[in-house]
């Protein structure tokens, strides 16, 4: 079996649970991480944590509020300043808010930060990933998109009714929508795109949304650690995954008007294109 090669990866989100499980994970494996959080002390701490273990890879940190746009835009500055390429990014971050509320930029927070920043990123950040001899864009979706049986393009970024799953739902639902599209987008490069559901994880997120436990946050990390270092997906793109195998997400994400739709939109919010 070929041997790995060795990667630059960012992982966003990569402070608490399954995101910072994929660090770890990763870095095992020798890769370089780098870790981003919105907290620079537990930013510090896991680079820290990282660079002290014995047999590790390395990390480096980068500190940014994914609900900000403009925040966005400083950390992909500093990246650009930092980095010649970048090999794989994992769109691990994510919320699960039980109130309303409008991120800086007066978008609904949950719809800002779990596909709004995600969407900016990824372009914002394509330059370098295609300088890889072969680029992932790895987004962490959710089983919970086929909970939405539609986008609601009515009423998507600022809510006139507010229902926290169907919130996240929806969120998770345009993830998978925005990994088929970037798929579409990048055919004729040699950077892939796709998405995950990670379980049903014991994290931060699953106890403040749900107070239920789930799997460890090890078995939360293996798809994304899966997707970020395999081999044998190197040539995928465009697919859902779950327990490290392609699976069928909801009819609806097939959907070629809606993506295309969520696309337009999502550069009109974020003044991002392709």
């Amino acid at each position: 079996m070929a041997m790995n090669m060795l990667k630059r990866i960012l992982i966003t989100g990569a402070t608490d649970g399954i995101g910072k499980q994929v660090a770890y994970e990763l870095s095992r494996l020798g890769h370089e991480v780098i870790i981003h959080g919105r907290n620079a002390g537990k930013v510090n701490q896991t680079v820290d944590d990282i660079n002290n273990s014995p047999g590790n890879g390395f990390g480096n940190g980068l500190v940014a509020d994914l609900s900000s746009l403009r925040q966005i835009e400083s950390m992909v500055e500093e990246i650009y300043g930092k980095y010649d390429y970048l090999d794989v990014l994992v769109n691990n971050a994510g919320v699960y808010m039980q109130q309303y509320e409008l991120s800086a930029d007066n978008y609904e927070m949950t719809f800002a930060v779990n596909h709004l920043a995600t969407f900016t990123l990824s372009l914002k950040l394509l330059q370098l990933i295609r300088r890889s001899s072969q680029g992932r864009v790895i987004t962490v979706a959710s089983a919970a998109h086929e909970s939405s049986p539609r986008l609601d393009f009515d009423n998507l970024y600022r809510k006139s009714h507010y229902n926290a799953y169907d919130t996240y739902a929806q969120s998770k639902l345009c993830n998978v929508l925005f990994c088929y599209e970037l798929h579409e987008h990048l055919k004729n490069t040699a950077v892939t795109s796709n998405c995950l559901h990670p379980g049903v994880v014991d994290t931060k997120l699953l106890r403040a949304a749900f107070d239920i436990s789930g799997a460890s946050p090890e078995q939360g990390a293996e798809n994304s650690v899966y997707l970020a270092d395999a081999n044998e997906v190197e040539s995928i793109s465009g697919k859902y995954f779950v327990g490290k195998q392609i699976r069928k997400s909801s009819v609806y994400s097939y959907d070629v008007a809606s993506r295309k739709k969520l696309w337009n939109l999502s550069e009109e919010l974020s003044s991002t294109s392709y």
